[in-house]
């Protein structure tokens, strides 16, 4: 079992949420990265969502696209993000990572070149948010033969059928986009979260279900917490990365989880 894996089954066994936070590579600039990642752990996250910059971010709101375009003015690339993560595991070889991004930089890379230096680096997972699973068997072939986790997404459209067939195709999680839109557009809907969820976890082949897309602070993770395996917090971390890399930042960020990490302990 992989590291991430490992994690999630042991806070299900805990009956403790999943906190999972997201910050774009090189936002505001490449020296904040690591600390901020290590101040995410201390606020109480249990995985990190390491985004990879990239041109066409289509799935993301305003907040995360200018945090993408800050990182990409520094020229930040997969390379770097690797690079990043590895400086990261010099002080943390237990906190799971997942690179998020889109196909295209990995398909730049190379499958194999990539899967092997994201091991390398201690990755434990890659959500491609515009790779479907009927396309997916290449790259899944590749991230498994290095124990990686390949993440799917399922969105509220998707019908039960469709949901069965993606989570027989993933691994690690499966992350339910809580709404129809962009990240940060809106606040989830705790009550049309927990029907769908309800389908999703029927089919789900006992694979843990993370909530992403409106979960801004921790009223809204606490009302999503009581449905889902955890959460995922991405936006408003992104936007308080983009008030500027001051000394202060690791603090304001380890604060605005640690509030986050305290309601989902509650709720």
């Amino acid at each position: 079992m992989s590291r991430l894996g490992e994690r999630l089954r042991t806070l299900r066994a805990e009956g403790r949420k999943a906190l999972n936070t997201y910050v774009v590579a090189g936002d505001p600039v490449p020296e904040a990265t690591v600390p901020a990642l290590h101040a995410l752990v201390r606020g109480g996250a249990d995985l990190i969502e390491l985004g990879v910059p990239f041109s066409d971010p289509e799935a993301d709101g305003p907040v995360i696209q200018v945090g993408v375009e800050r990182a990409l003015r520094h020229r930040v690339s997969l390379a770097d993000t690797l690079d990043m993560a590895c400086a990261f595991r010099t002080d943390d070889e237990q906190t799971p990572i997942v690179l998020m991004g889109y196909l295209n930089p990995f398909l730049r890379m190379g499958y194999d070149v990539f899967c092997e230096r994201a091991a390398a680096a201690g990755i434990d997972g890659v959500i491609a948010v515009n790779l479907p699973p009927e396309e997916a068997d290449e790259f899944r072939s590749a991230l498994s033969a290095h124990g990686l986790d390949l993440v799917f997404l399922v969105a509220p459209t998707t019908t039960v059928e469709r949901a069965a067939y993606i989570a027989s195709q993933g691994s690690g999680f499966i992350y339910y986009v809580s709404y129809k839109g962009v990240t940060g557009a809106h606040r989830a809907d705790a009550e049309a979260v927990a029907g769908k969820l309800a389908e999703l976890r029927s089919v789900a082949a006992d694979l843990p279900v993370l909530v992403g897309f409106g979960i801004k602070d921790g009223a809204s993770a606490a009302r999503i917490a009581p449905h889902a395996d955890g959460v995922v917090v991405g936006s408003v971390l992104v936007q308080t990365m983009g008030e500027g890399a001051g000394a202060d930042l690791p603090a304001r960020l380890e604060a605005q989880v640690r509030e986050i990490r305290q309601a989902l302990d509650t709720a």
